[in-house]
């Protein structure tokens, strides 16, 4: 068919299409780990250098014979990229020498990736200035060239320039401002790339950084932070693999220069250069509402927590593109949008439920006849599970829906009931595409909605007595879910979305996704902000729970008053709480979480799968909730997966280290105590748990601009209890924190690698191996363990 073809033109248009798109689709679909992907791509070179020799032989087609050579050379490069990246340097090296004769143009580049990798920056960057003078003489002249010309070659070149930037940045070759033209030579000579505009936009980022506070450069600083926003939001047009950081940054340095400038309105301070900055303002303003049209709206979804925390935004022409994008979220993914933006809604606060009336209330959103229903059914609902969940009862166990709140369970059964999804993770989570698409649907096709639910509600034998029911779907399944009263559960929200975003990067990892690491995440929904929905996790049990009715079968249970007795007051010396720590309290609490396992998995393979579980989903939670200072780590916000062993964490409130200010202060990292460690084999911390934290810091080391991005917001968050006296809390919330500053600079110095404990104020910045070290030395410290609340260790 390809050799059929009448010009020369069309049988390259026909082998490409045929060949190697055919095959790429192919390997796109097999696991992604070297073992596996080097032979696929041995067999592939075989079959192209066989189909080669036929053709040469029957029916010779001299057009044709390049276009072989050229993927067999395109397969050479996978091959050394795949070897590179899975640390066999000495395969990818032996693979560059057998590519030499087929002379494939992107060699160069692979070489200085090489090199870089064996730490020879100055060989990388010479390869890579060799070869574009090499092989792009007239680079020079590729901005000038229509945006689909020499496609191929000016991605290459790009690629190659973007490196030598990158490269030059991380080994502090030259200044700032001449890489700064690096990276835009890089977006110059291809136009339409992701990668080299989201990178010189970030790089323009880092650039400000270094005079933004100087009134000197006033001018430099508002050109620069227009042109931020321009380029992030030109990455996102031309694809969406780096959305997290792109979003974020974007919609964050437009609506904080919004705030700071709305302030000093009020308030008549740096009124010289007022209008200088509402110039800047205004053309920040138009690029964001110019985006909005061009981007698709799926897009804007990635970033709604973040839009609706700033409802309240001083400045007039930031709240209206603001509106306008909220809306258009609204009407696009109702489902999804409404269980997130009525929480704000049922805020105490009046100004933020006058802003939500206003965006409700909107000529767009009323001209949507079903979807007025909806919201109205939505608003009803809502009420509803606030009630249930607020409803007081002296009884346990169950009791029937309709005698205890009888207008909920009618609510949901009524035919004219709106169709609302059933809040569950799997029908909330957004997935992207793989290139930019307009008519992309982020979220299942099939749906389940709320037909009705069953009239048992289970009144659960906690503090806060939430109540469990469990929905009714369109598709005839029941689905639980925990209704919970007296607990803000909007930082649980923000963490889960956050997990998912680290999860997405665990899963990029090569290394990450061969070990399977990933944290168990849930759905959580808050009602207003002192309430919400938890998706019921089935086959869960409380690791307290565990171990205390391990003791109690042994006989060895302590009783309360017992333990009032040995224990130590705070005030105690720390000699004294050594002894009594290792004389009487380990004695009496021998690590049992391994019997458990035993008894819980009696087959010797799936007793192997469940502790492997174990160890690394407690690995991956351990790291990530350093870096975002989780504390509050008892042994019931810690639960065991009966079926798989997987650590799954509830209880997200105590973040940004807030457990260093409690009466008795944490001072371990994480949760690292002796069941836990015995429950992992005899190697302990050693191997499989110690690796797959150094994979976890790695991964989030690497994307540090993208999760920093994510968290960034959280500062100006209105929805967060930063300040734990909520009298003193600014009504429109749009005041900037001093210690959600404070504690987002503490996040990201975790993530440079820098340790700071109570026994160490400071440290340079650690290696990955090194940071990790020191991490598992401090959670094990008996110095440490003796110091925390009484039984914690």
């Amino acid at each position: 068919q390809i050799l059929d073809c009448p010009s020369t033109q069309q049988r390259s248009a026909l082998f490409v299409r045929v060949v190697r798109e055919e095959l790429d689709n192919r390997l796109s679909v097999v696991q992604p780990a070297c073992r596996v992907l080097q032979p696929v791509l041995c067999v592939r070179r075989v079959m192209l250098s066989l189909a080669q020799q036929m053709l040469t032989c029957t029916r010779p087609c001299p057009d044709i014979m390049p276009l072989f050579n050229t993927e067999i050379g395109n397969s050479w490069l996978k091959s050394i990229e795949i070897a590179r990246k899975s640390g066999h340097f000495q395969q990818a090296y032996t693979n560059i020498l057998t590519v030499e004769p087929y002379k494939p143009k992107g060699l160069f580049v692979e070489k200085a990736k090489l090199l870089w990798a064996k730490s020879e920056p100055e060989g990388a960057l010479n390869t890579l200035q060799r070869g574009i003078e090499h092989h792009f003489p007239d680079s020079a002249e590729f901005k000038n060239f229509p945006v689909h010309e020499r496609s191929d070659d000016r991605k290459l070149c790009a690629e190659a320039k973007l490196l030598i930037a990158i490269y030059n940045d991380e080994n502090v070759n030259i200044d700032m401002e001449t890489n700064l033209n690096n990276y835009i030579s890089a977006v110059e000579v291809c136009r339409n790339w992701e990668k080299s505009i989201v990178c010189l936009a970030q790089y323009k980022y880092k650039y400000l950084r270094t005079f933004c506070d100087n009134p000197e450069y006033l001018s430099k600083t508002l050109e620069y932070q227009v042109y931020i926003i321009n380029y992030f939001g030109k990455s996102l047009q031309h694809g969406c693999e780096y959305i997290y950081q792109s979003m974020p940054r974007m919609l964050s340095i437009w609506l904080d220069f919004g705030t700071q400038l709305a302030q000093d309105s009020i308030s008549n301070r740096n009124t010289s250069s007022l209008a200088e900055r509402r110039t800047a303002m205004d053309k920040m303003t138009t690029l964001i509402g110019t985006y909005i049209e061009r981007l698709p709206t799926y897009m804007f979804m990635t970033a709604f927590s973040q839009l609706i925390s700033r409802i309240c935004h001083p400045q007039k022409d930031c709240y209206k593109i603001l509106r306008a994008i909220i809306i258009k979220i609204i009407i696009a993914y109702p489902q999804q949008a409404l269980w997130m933006f009525l929480s704000v809604y049922k805020s105490p606060y009046t100004v933020r439920v006058k802003k939500c009336e206003d965006v409700l209330r909107s000529s767009e959103i009323q001209q949507e006849g079903a979807l007025c229903q909806t919201i109205s059914d939505f608003r009803e609902l809502f009420d509803k599970l606030i009630e249930l969940g607020n409803k007081s009862n002296t009884e346990k166990g169950a009791v029937s829906i309709k005698s205890f709140l009888s207008s909920l369970y009618r609510l949901v059964s009524s035919p004219t009931f709106s169709k609302i999804v059933i809040p569950l993770q799997k029908f909330r989570t957004i997935s992207l595409p793989r290139s930019t698409s307009s008519y992309h649907n982020p979220f299942p096709e099939d749906m389940v909605y709320i037909s009705g639910m069953k009239e048992e509600v289970v009144i659960l034998a906690s503090l806060q007595k939430p109540k469990k029911i469990t929905l009714i779907g369109t598709d005839g399944k029941q689905y639980p879910i925990m209704c919970k009263p007296n607990d803000d559960l909007r930082l649980d929200s923000r963490m889960m979305e956050f997990n998912s975003i680290v999860n997405m990067y665990l899963q990029r990892d090569a290394d990450a996704r061969d070990r399977g690491l990933y944290i168990r995440t849930y759905s959580v929904v808050p009602l207003s902000d002192a309430s919400g929905l938890i998706e019921w996790v089935p086959n869960l049990v409380g690791l307290r729970t565990v171990i205390t009715a391990t003791y109690k079968q042994r006989g060895i249970l302590i009783s309360n008053k017992k333990y009032k007795e040995i224990c130590c007051s705070r005030g105690d010396l720390l000699v004294k709480k050594r002894q009594v720590f290792l004389e009487k309290f380990l004695p009496s609490h021998p690590p049992v979480l391994r019997e458990w396992y035993l008894r819980q998995f009696s087959h010797p393979t799936t007793w192997y799968l469940a502790r492997t579980s174990l160890v690394r989903t407690l690995a991956v939670m351990s790291i990530v909730g350093f870096m975002l200072g989780l504390g509050d780590r008892h042994g019931e916000n810690i639960l065991l997966d009966s079926t798989c062993g997987d650590i799954v964490h509830v209880d997200f409130n105590c973040l940004f280290n807030k457990g260093e200010r409690f009466d008795w202060p944490e001072r371990v990292p994480f949760r690292l105590t002796h069941n836990l460690v015995n429950a992992m084999g005899p190697t302990g911390v050693e191997g499989l748990y110690r690796h797959s934290c150094e994979i976890t810091t790695r991964v989030m080391r690497q994307q540090i601009d993208q999760l920093m991005s994510v968290v960034r917001p959280f500062c100006y968050d209105p929805l967060v209890s930063w300040n734990t006296d909520k009298n003193a809390r600014d009504e429109n919330a749009e005041i900037t924190n001093e210690k959600a500053l404070e504690d987002i600079q503490n996040i990201e110095s975790r993530l440079q690698g820098i340790v700071r404990t109570r026994n160490r104020a400071q440290s340079i910045p650690l290696s990955v191996e090194g940071q990790v070290r020191t991490l598992i030395a401090e959670a094990t410290n008996i110095d440490n363990l003796c110091q925390m609340y009484i039984g914690w260790g």
